[in-house]
């Protein structure tokens, strides 16, 4: 029980990976032909962007795979130094039994634009020996003159019937006895993260036998669905004072940062009975005082203002 889930299910093979089938089937056919170009995977965390590069360098090298490939994480180690010494001394030496070796870069939009010019010149000077795997979230944040020197592959949020059949089948195997409530409390806070997912099942089994919806909650650090849930029915209704009063309950009795009940705010507000004209407004607000939360204004002041706005807005 003591062992990362994540690490001991990762699939080996690309063919065992679920959820980016069309993914999968491009990689396959790069393997089958024993070439590869440069690669640049953009996609959310969670969505297998690293088991699938782990995938290629086993299928193309067998058991001596560490040898010929080299894992870095761009933003532990995003400055023009890491391109010009670790990136370039790996890229330099000559592969071992094969005609060229990998280099992968986690997080590679956390590097700088000098670094990244940086290593444009590497791909291109090393690509006789050398392929690069480049994997980021935001593909916007790579300058354009890398983009060109790769094939793009978009890995795709994984869905909640994959993620949920993924987590049922894990739990049959380590013999963890899981409510169905629980399963969809997962999903809700891995938001297609299957990284996530796995974390917060392992965790909830070491603390529970039983794994609950409440177990979840409790582990997956978000604001309690019930508790936002009822301060938002009492704001829409106009009773702000009691709504205020659950919001106090969150933040200095529970806990929980506003970031985590704002999230938890956007979630419940579509499963409000009100119609729907009014969601759009409350929805409206909600991204206005997010917007504000993020700029740096008093969580307190803006969670409470935004209560405000909602009984307010009952009114109209």
């Amino acid at each position: 029980m003591n062992e990362i889930w994540t690490e001991k299910y990762r699939p080996r093979l690309l063919k065992d990976m679920h959820g980016q089938e069309n993914v999968v089937s491009r990689l396959s056919a790069f393997i089958k032909e024993g070439s590869l170009p440069h690669l640049l995977f953009a996609g959310p965390a969670g969505s297998g962007k690293t088991t699938a590069s782990l995938c290629i360098a086993r299928e193309l090298y067998g058991d001596h795979w560490h040898s010929n490939f080299l894992e870095l994480n761009a933003s532990n180690e995003r400055g023009i130094d890491t391109i010009r010494i670790k990136v370039k001394d790996f890229a330099k030496t000559m592969p071992m039994g094969t005609k060229f070796k990998i280099i992968y870069l986690d997080e590679a939009d956390a590097l700088t634009q000098d670094a990244q010019h940086a290593l444009r010149r590497t791909m291109e000077k090393y690509s006789e020996t050398t392929r690069f795997i480049l994997a980021c979230n935001y593909m916007s944040k790579i300058i354009p003159p890398i983009q060109s020197r790769c094939a793009v592959f978009r890995f795709s949020p994984l869905s909640r019937d994959e993620t949920k059949a993924f987590l049922k089948a894990l739990s049959l195997k380590e013999g963890v006895d899981v409510e169905e409530p629980a399963y969809d409390a997962i999903l809700d806070a891995a938001e297609g993260d299957m990284r996530r997912a796995v974390n917060v099942l392992q965790t909830a089994a070491i603390l529970k036998k039983r794994v609950t919806e409440k177990t979840v909650t409790e582990v997956a650090g978000g604001a309690d669905p019930a508790a936002v849930k009822a301060m938002l029915q009492s704001a829409v209704s106009g009773d702000y004072k009691k709504a205020r009063e659950a919001l106090l309950d969150l933040i200095l009795k529970q806990g929980f940062q506003a970031e985590d009940i704002m999230k938890e705010v956007y979630r419940q507000l579509h499963s409000l009975d009100i119609p729907d004209e009014r969601k759009l407004l409350l929805m409206e607000k909600t991204g206005e005082y997010e917007f504000r939360l993020t700029e740096g204004s008093n969580p307190r002041i803006q969670l409470e203002a935004m209560l405000a706005s909602f009984a307010i807005l009952r009114k109209l």
